[in-house]
């Protein structure tokens, strides 16, 4: 065995030991011991001139295990050196210790999103685009002071018969609207749809199983001359007939308004105008003309209609009116009004 195949054969064990740092080996015998090294061309393999391991002389080596189960007892092994033999183990490249794990932030587990500033349901002021504004009536005789609750806040407390809440803001979507007594008992849970840029009042109402709510639209009725108003008229008694809406004048303004309907508007001037309720079958006239003060004789019209009740209105330039009939008892002469004014 010459010097250059011994430098080749500890140059490749050298390499392919690389990385094991710690592990022993199986002794390579000395030089010029391990038996002949086959010849150059007596391998067909290509392994000429690669001295080898020798095996253990006849009954040597050890037992052999004879209970191996994968098939290999009685095939003789190479002997391990006994401890503290076998030449020194191969200390291999030295590694780098591994570094201190740095320190962390405190991550939550899960990132939290700020939520939308959600504006408080009286608040006016910041931004509520994608919001309705909304507002409650009771119209409810039988039950005179009700809690309204909102998708699980508290908008209203002790709303009296007849009594008007200011708007407040409500999300887009589907909501849950909970009517209940101050004692907290519910009436009514009911989901509703609102959208987002409407303008509603939400009337709690009289039904044949208890209360309902109704909604009514309060959008702004800008399509009128500068320095005009708009008024109408939403029947809400539930005993009611259906009414007609005239002036003390003799002109009737609207005619057969029945339960929950809720008129269109019509334009009308500033100035005082003195209503009352009747039931006739006359026709409204003007039917497309706006509502005017005139000193007419009104004789023949009292003649014919019996009044069920009368209010008067002080009508502002741009402003929107609503009268809303209620029902006080359960007879249809039973009503009383509410008349909203909203600036425009």
């Amino acid at each position: 065995m010459n010097n250059e195949n011994i430098q080749q054969t500890n140059s490749s064990m050298s390499n392919g030991m690389s990385g094991r740092t710690g592990t022993p080996v199986v002794p390579l015998p000395d030089f010029q011991e391990g038996g002949p090294v086959a010849s150059e061309n007596g391998n067909n393999d290509g392994s000429a001139g690669i001295p080898v391991i020798p095996l253990p002389d006849f009954e040597e080596g050890g037992p052999v295990f004879p209970g191996n189960e994968d098939g290999s007892a009685g095939i003789p092994v190479i002997p391990l050196p006994d401890p503290g033999e076998g030449g020194p183990v191969y200390p291999g490249p030295s590694q780098p210790s591994r570094p201190n794990r740095p320190n962390r932030p405190n991550w939550p587990i899960f990132p939290v999103y700020p939520l939308p500033n959600v504006p408080c349901f009286f608040c006016q002021e910041g931004n509520t685009n994608g919001y309705s504004k909304v507002r409650f009536l009771n119209a409810v005789n039988s039950y005179r002071s009700l809690v309204v609750i909102v998708s699980g806040l508290q908008v209203a407390s002790g709303l009296s018969f007849g009594s008007l809440t200011n708007y407040g803001n409500v999300s887009d979507g589907f909501r849950t609207v909970t009517i209940a007594q101050p004692n907290g008992y519910v009436l009514l849970r009911k989901t509703v749809p609102f959208h987002a840029g409407d303008t509603i009042t939400m009337a709690i109402i009289p039904s044949a199983g208890g209360i309902d709510l109704m909604q009514i639209s309060d959008t702004p009725c800008n399509n009128r001359p500068y320095g005009y108003s708009c008024f109408r008229v939403a029947n809400l008694a539930y005993y009611s007939n259906p009414l007609d809406v005239i002036l003390y004048d003799g002109r009737v303004v609207y005619s057969d308004v029945r339960f929950k309907e809720v008129t269109s508007f019509k334009r009308i001037r500033p100035g005082e105008y003195d209503f009352y309720l009747a039931e006739t079958s006359l026709r409204p006239t003007p039917r497309m003309e706006d509502i005017e003060t005139l000193n007419t004789d009104t004789s023949s019209v009292m003649m014919r209609a019996e009044p069920l009740l009368s209010f008067y209105v002080n009508v502002r330039a741009n402003a929107m009116y609503t009268v809303y009939i209620l029902g006080y008892g359960t007879s249809p002469n039973e009503l009383q009004t509410i008349i909203v004014e909203d600036r425009q």
